[in-house]
């Protein structure tokens, strides 16, 4: 395996990303491409350790760092910026995460010099720098820099993404007419406009307990059922949000292990064409969504 930063150029001008992909010795054709989208944290090392695992599947896989837009990212973004920030959102529970009082209530317990810079970081994080728009088309520009590179050339390109990277990779897959697959973790579901064009089969693994996301589901699955596309869902008994991210308490070892199994499944099938039987609607746990 061979992972490293690269520089490309998009829609609205050159990022960074972490490409990896197999040994050229062991391939002897063209391999599908694979985007993956980044969490709020950006591409750290969770981020990294995901694209060099749907590599080591067999695949060309791209992270684009969606805060490097110019070729670096602002200094309230630096990783080691956004390490204290997460560190201070893993000390909040869960209801603090949504709740501006909490924060702030937490933030005034920081030492002064501390408190300024996790302020700071936070408001670009989760406000300031949020361009939901421009990331989606910096997406459609990871695409191209895939489709064209050597490795790929030809072959189909996939995209899946977690919570942030999770609500952006469904709406590339309502936008993008090139993508033929596409897995959404635990990210936000489009509305009912954007749900009716789908363009690619798409597959998503969710929370139970992670009410604010899941509880769109249903409404999302039966739009793409009823203008006929390809949707299939799963929600997890007992899961919270981010449960695949295995460097947070919030992580859950068996709905992790079924997910990524399903997802390397559903690339699988449409991306790499490979002939196996297709699993059609699977239980898990108590519930299930399948369009």
């Amino acid at each position: 395996m061979k992972g490293e930063w690269i520089d490309y150029e998009g829609p609205r001008g050159k990022l960074n990303g972490y490409l990896v992909s197999p040994d050229p010795a062991y391939t002897s054709s063209s391999l599908p491409g694979v985007i993956v989208v980044q969490e709020v944290w950006g591409v750290d090392e969770h981020i990294k350790d995901v694209t060099e695992r749907i590599a080591a599947a067999g695949y060309v896989a791209l992270a684009p760092d969606l805060y490097s837009l110019g070729g670096a990212r602002p200094p309230e973004l630096e990783p080691h910026r956004i390490e204290a920030v997460k560190a201070f959102m893993e000390s909040l529970p869960p209801s603090a995460w949504m709740d501006q009082e909490q924060r702030d209530k937490a933030l005034d317990k920081l030492p002064a010099d501390q408190r300024s810079l996790v302020q700071t970081s936070l408001a670009m994080l989760f406000g300031q720098a949020r361009d939901t728009e421009g990331w989606v088309n910096d997406l459609t520009g990871a695409v191209r820099f895939l489709r064209a590179h050597d490795r790929v050339r030809g072959a189909r390109i996939g995209a899946f993404g977690f919570c942030m990277g999770g609500g952006l990779t469904a709406l590339l897959a309502c936008t993008e007419n090139s993508l033929s697959a596409a897995g959404i973790f635990y990210g936000s579901s489009p509305s009912a406009d954007q749900a009716a064009a789908l363009v690619c089969p798409t597959i998503g693994f969710y929370g139970e307990e992670d009410q604010r996301i899941t509880e769109g589901v249903p409404a999302f699955a039966k739009t793409v059922a009823e203008h006929g596309g390809h949707f299939e869902g799963y929600i997890y008994p007992g899961a919270p949000h981010s449960f695949f991210n295995d460097t947070r308490s919030s992580y859950r070892v068996d709905a992790a292990r079924h997910a990524w199994a399903e997802l390397l499944r559903f690339f699988g099938q449409n991306l790499s064409g490979e002939l196996f039987p297709p699993s059609g609607t699977t239980q898990v746990g108590s519930q299930s969504t399948t369009a």
